[in-house]
């Protein structure tokens, strides 16, 4: 099961910029526009927490 569209729409960085999110639903990934942090969906849960994100150059 995929993320709903309208709950892509509405989701931010959960950072003090609040930029949108990219969605790539075969890694299961939330990217941040601006900062480059890249968020997990878990169960088809974003998980939008800071102390989980990974930076744009880390590896999984």
């Amino acid at each position: 099961m995929a993320l709903d569209p309208q709950l892509l729409e509405i989701l931010a960085c959960p950072d003090t910029h609040h930029a949108p999110l990219n969605y790539d639903a075969q890694a299961q990934t939330l990217t941040c526009t601006e900062c480059g942090r890249i968020f997990e969906v878990r169960d088809d849960v974003p998980v939008l927490l800071l102390d989980e994100a990974r930076g744009r150059a880390e590896s999984s």
